[in-house]
């Protein structure tokens, strides 16, 4: 059975993420991500906000290994000795958006949203990459609350990863 994508936002993170492009654009900053885990998720709600395009850059939804290594630059062997759920991939993702982006603040997502042959249901690494700082990491470990609401989980992450790497 297929589970249903995350559609209820709740409003006051429909707000935040209005605050965060707002923000961007005060600071005339550019945001792009990097997603596995979320699909585009994260994107996809950043540019549903009117105006967006003058602080959202791009969005890479890197599902597989290779289009990590082919879009971000996150070397193979790194992949294979961490795995793709992984602080250096996270970072590395983060990092591979910002090298090719016109970003100020590049946020990345890599995880295991649901069952995943032994994985940790839950585990996501996030990055945070701000031009001329170094790589923030985070670990969330989510538990077993379905593809959705750890989807729904690292959007509130994104937003606060956003926040902190305006600021």
């Amino acid at each position: 059975m297929v589970e249903t994508l995350v559609t209820d936002i709740p409003d006051a993170l429909q707000d935040r993420i209005r605050q965060v492009l707002d923000r961007a654009c005060g600071l005339e900053r550019m945001l792009a991500t990097a997603e596995s885990c979320t699909g585009g998720l994260v994107a996809s709600l950043f540019t549903d906000v009117e105006g967006s395009s003058h602080a959202f850059d791009r969005g890479y939804v890197v599902y597989t290994d290779r289009a990590k290594a082919d879009m971000l630059g996150v070397p193979p062997d790194l992949l294979n000795r961490h795995g793709a759920v992984s602080r250096p991939v996270a970072i590395a993702m983060a990092d591979g958006t910002l090298d090719r982006s016109a970003a100020h603040v590049a946020f990345s997502v890599t995880g295991f949203a649901g069952p995943a042959g032994g994985a940790e249901e839950g585990l996501v690494h996030f990055g945070c990459a701000v031009r001329n700082r170094k790589t923030l990491h985070r670990e969330e470990h989510f538990g077993s609350i379905g593809r959705s609401g750890v989807r729904l989980a690292c959007l509130q992450v994104a937003v606060e990863m956003f926040e902190e790497g305006l600021e």
